[in-house]
């Protein structure tokens, strides 16, 4: 069977009296008028006009493709920016190309460089490691978007971060204040950098506040998360309480809990630092940080289309400040009378009312 005649861009120009490459500014939103717009997708819909992504490609330089690369996609808070973002970059007549680096920074750095090679128009990465002098040059061929981390020394074209001194403060203060001194502190796999907030504010702040502090890496998979959250609490001198960098941590933290018949808040207090979803479902709910999600994907879409359509932001550095949604994973350690402390107000009619705070997933302001 014959296939159909394809209709051409000149039969669309020629039935809105348009020239051509009005069509083409038209049907990408661009140049051209609200009604020259409106006119040219009615008579292209009324066609049958489908543009032809190659030949547009060719005639533009772009594909329509933004790589969104992030660490891990067993990450629950990455899965739902991704796909976020996804929707935001299709609503602006693009496509995001997904890619799972696994917590490796080499497959990441690979992966990146895969990216280039297809020619996506831009790139959004939340790093691996973010003082990989790769980022640099990839960043002089490619309009690059940092989530969490600065990029060392790379010339991107914007940068959305987490107040994570802040985020760490308040999470320390709050155990602090509930009687707690031997925490466990679970940081997502990466390379450790000078800016990075386990390293860096945990250690600042324990020493402040007088904590016994140990730091882990832990997986972001539930099972592994599990495991590793079971040798730091299977210990005789075990933490009373414990801070996950990420909530997909701290549900191998409950896991991990459950198996030794630890009770939370009662043996032991947990706090995460995305506020996903399922961390209000979980039994008892989870003590969070939630982040301007909106704010965070506008942004970063915004910064990278931007830098594609050769326009200057004017803010290419941002700063998310979240807050804490207080739950019931967190209590005082038992024997201890303590004080707790208000210094920001928080989500209303809660019982625990300790503190209100500014946060963030991992990566450094």
């Amino acid at each position: 069977m014959a296939q159909p005649k394809r209709v051409t861009i000149r039969e669309v120009a020629d039935a809105a009296g348009v020239s051509a490459a009005a069509v083409s500014y038209a049907l990408r939103g661009i140049q051209v008028s609200e009604e020259t717009q409106e006119r040219v997708r009615k008579v292209a819909s009324e066609l049958g006009y489908e543009a032809n992504p190659i030949a547009r490609a060719l005639a533009s330089g772009r594909t329509g493709m933004v790589g969104i690369l992030g660490p891990s996609l067993e990450d629950l808070w990455q899965q739902r920016f991704v796909a976020e973002a996804g929707r935001a970059l299709l609503d602006r007549d693009h496509y995001a190309l997904i890619v799972d680096a696994a917590g490796d920074p080499d497959r990441q750095r690979m992966l990146a460089a895969q990216l280039r090679d297809q020619q996506v128009d831009g790139l959004i990465v939340s790093p691996v490691d973010p003082a990989d002098a790769f980022w640099n040059e990839l960043a002089e061929s490619l309009a690059v978007v940092s989530i969490g981390d600065a990029l060392a020394d790379a010339n991107v074209a914007g940068e959305v971060l987490f107040d994570n001194r802040t985020g760490v403060r308040d999470a320390l203060e709050q155990l602090h204040a509930l009687g707690h001194r031997r925490l466990a502190v679970l940081r997502p796999p990466g390379a450790p950098t000078s800016d990075r907030p386990a390293e860096v504010f945990v250690g600042a702040e324990a020493d402040r506040l007088g904590l016994d502090v140990t730091v882990i890496s832990a997986p972001y998979e539930l099972e592994e998360a599990t495991e590793v959250a079971h040798e730091v609490l299977g210990v005789a001198e075990r933490p009373t309480a414990a801070f996950c960098f990420c909530d997909s941590i701290a549900y191998g933290v409950y896991a991990a809990a459950r198996q030794l018949e630890l009770a939370i808040p009662t043996d032991l207090s947990v706090i995460g630092y995305d506020n996903h979803p399922i961390s209000a479902l979980l039994a008892p709910p989870l003590t969070s940080f939630d982040w301007d999600q909106d704010k965070l994907v506008e942004a970063a879409v915004g910064m990278v289309l931007a830098a594609i359509d050769g326009r200057r932001i004017r803010r290419s550095r941002i700063v998310i400040e979240p807050a804490v949604r207080l739950r019931d994973s967190t209590a005082r350690r038992p024997g201890v009378k303590t004080r707790a402390t208000t210094r920001r107000p928080q989500d209303p009619g809660h019982p625990q009312n300790a503190i209100s705070s500014r946060a963030t997933p991992t990566g450094s302001s």
